[in-house]
């Protein structure tokens, strides 16, 4: 559900716009992969709202993950982009990601700065966002260390049949670490199908696929692709 509403930020140029979705998403996961995602959350609610101004736009969402006794999770990213010029393509962005859990205490926060490229199709069927970031992670209470990182993302959505169907998503490359310190390449891209009966209420899915992403809970298991389906409804505020 990460980033997914980021589809909108294309739609900024030029513009004044604002927009809010909540989405409630039935995770799979848990049940393709018994032993190395056990424990992963079976509910996810999202609120997103994106806000665009004279000066560029306003984003964030609220990932909320839910199991049968408790809320598991809590996790946020908020970013701000300035146009670059009032018909310019270009924007700074600039990113906040951090959250809590039970059992962990807190995500690893990260802040992020740097370019994006935003760009559309004269009736606005087709958007896309390119986004070139530094990222820095934060120490935290878990005593993960503090280090720098790069991430490229691009995001993209595409309306047809009408606008029946909506087809939008993201994927994010970044620099991570794993527990022994050595560096990795994270991947983690979200892409969503929707049915859109009316302009308010959609029903549709998202299919995660990650490597290095996902926590692997099997001490057996040295797996780090993982594919988790889910089944969702939106509405449109």
């Amino acid at each position: 559900m990460k980033k997914l509403f980021l589809t909108m930020l294309t739609l900024a140029v030029g513009m004044l716009a604002s927009a809010q979705n909540i989405q409630l998403h039935y995770d799979f996961g848990r049940n393709i992969y018994t032993g190395e995602e056990d424990g992963r959350q079976k509910v996810t609610a999202t609120l997103e709202q994106f806000k665009a101004d004279k000066w560029g736009s306003w984003y964030y969402f609220v990932d909320f993950d839910f199991n049968r006794k408790e809320m598991k999770s809590v996790y946020t990213e908020i970013s701000r982009e300035f146009n670059l010029g009032k018909q310019s393509p270009f924007a700074l962005h600039v990113e906040y990601d951090g959250g809590l859990a039970t059992g962990v205490g807190s995500y690893q926060q990260a802040g992020l700065l740097g370019a994006a490229y935003n760009g559309h199709t004269a009736d606005f069927s087709k958007t896309w966002s390119v986004q070139v970031l530094y990222k820095q992670f934060f120490r935290d209470a878990n005593d993960n260390h503090a280090y720098a990182s790069a991430q490229l993302t691009g995001v993209w959505g595409l309306n047809f049949f009408d606008k029946k169907l909506t087809f939008s998503g993201f994927i994010d490359f970044w620099r991570g670490e794993k527990a022994n310190g050595h560096g990795c390449l994270v991947i983690l891209s979200e892409p969503q199908l929707w049915y859109n009966f009316n302009e308010h209420f959609s029903v549709g899915t998202e299919w995660e696929f990650s490597n290095n992403f996902v926590y692997n809970t099997d001490p057996e298991s040295s797996k780090t692709f993982f594919w988790n389906p889910t089944l969702a409804v939106k509405w449109n505020f």
